[in-house]
């Protein structure tokens, strides 16, 4: 995506997003432009490698792991470095035996069968999900972090994901719980649900 078409899409979503939804409205002015073009620029392995590192630890944690694993493996993380790595010298860096062997996993995918973020461009979003979360380690959540911010699929909407459906509670229904409260709203964001999806993440880091 050029400079140009990186522009382009802002300010189409933007208006679209603006029209429709008042709440919405608010939040650009708050918040400014979008910048979600800005970031992921990591290769696949290291993207999501590092989601898998930090799933379930907070996010201190997951820097410190992180940051003794790349000075391990790599900087960035690489698949072919990671499998050519000892196990136990993961584990020593803090890795459990669960996330070692998913990254793993995903190096093999990687460095072995040719997954590549080149042939997942070429994929829709479903296919996309379907071939990330065949690797055991990478969920939907993950794959779904990886549509948006590696891949700047527009129209991603993540359903479980916590921040989101919190946002959702205080911004359109008082803070109070509300069964299908971010399905309903996210209706009225398509086909720009990606961008709301980061004014809403916003939203949360003025709590």
């Amino acid at each position: 995506m050029t400079p140009r078409d990186k522009q382009d899409y802002r300010k189409a979503a933007e208006r679209h997003l603006r029209t429709a939804d008042p709440v919405m409205d608010r939040l650009i002015q708050r918040h400014g432009p979008c910048r979600i073009s800005e970031s992921g620029g990591s290769t696949l392995f290291h993207s999501l490698a590092s989601a898998i590192i930090a799933q379930q630890l907070s996010t201190k944690a997951a820097d410190t792991i992180q940051g003794r694993v790349m000075r391990l493996v790599s900087k960035p993380l690489s698949p072919k470095r990671y499998l050519e790595t000892n196990e136990e010298e993961l584990r020593a860096a803090g890795l459990s035996k669960a996330k070692a062997s998913y990254v793993r996993n995903l190096a093999a995918a990687i460095n072995q069968e040719g997954l590549s973020k080149r042939k997942l461009q070429f994929l829709d979003d479903a296919q996309v999900m379907e071939r990330l979360t065949m690797i055991k380690g990478i969920g939907t959540w993950t794959a779904e972090m990886y549509l948006i911010f590696g891949l700047k699929r527009l129209d991603v909407m993540s359903l479980g994901d916590a921040g989101l459906q919190r946002a959702a509670r205080q911004l359109y229904n008082h803070g109070e719980p509300q069964e299908g409260l971010l399905t309903r709203v996210s209706e009225k964001w398509k086909p720009y649900r990606s961008v709301a999806s980061w004014y809403l993440w916003k939203s949360l880091s003025n709590d």
